[in-house]
C-alpha cells in the first residue's frame, strides 16, 4: 500500500472510530454501550481501531466497509467487513485487546450484475 492509500485508510479509520464511539454498536444491549466502549479504550482494555486495522491489514488487506465493536463472551470484539482485491468480501472478528483475528469468513463476489442493477434483457 502506498503512502496515499495508507493516509486514506487512516483517515477512514479515524472517521469510523469516531462513529463507533458516538453511535455505539449497531446491536447495542443498552444506551450506555458506547460509554462502556470508550471507558474500555481509556482503561487500556482494548486497542484503538487504528492500531487494530494496522495489524489486521498486514494479513487481510482490503477496504474497510463496516466496523462494529461488540462485547462477546466477556471480551471486546471488533467486527470488520472488508472488500478485498477481486471483489471478495471478508468478515473478520478481531479481539479488541490483542488484534488477533478470531474468525475470518470470506465470501466470493457473486457472478452477474449487482442486485441493484437490472439484468440485461435476453435476446430472442
Amino acid at each position: 500500500m502506498n503512502i496515499t492509500g495508507t493516509l486514506r485508510l487512516l483517515a477512514l479509520a479515524a472517521a469510523l472510530w469516531g462513529s463507533v464511539l458516538v453511535a455505539g454498536p449497531a446491536r447495542a444491549d443498552g444506551p450506555r454501550d458506547h460509554e462502556r466502549a470508550r471507558a474500555a479504550l481509556q482503561a487500556g482494555e482494548i486497542l484503538s481501531l487504528q492500531k487494530v486495522l494496522e495489524r489486521v491489514q498486514r494479513r487481510h488487506p482490503g477496504d474497510v466497509l463496516e466496523v462494529e465493536l461488540e462485547r462477546e463472551g466477556g471480551r471486546w470484539v471488533y467486527e470488520l467487513k472488508l472488500l478485498q482485491r477481486g471483489g471478495t468480501l471478508v468478515r473478520l472478528d478481531v479481539d479488541a485487546a490483542t488484534a488477533e483475528v478470531l474468525e475470518a469468513r470470506p465470501r466470493a463476489r457473486p457472478e452477474g450484475p449487482p442486485s441493484s442493477m437490472p439484468a440485461p434483457p435476453k435476446s430472442p
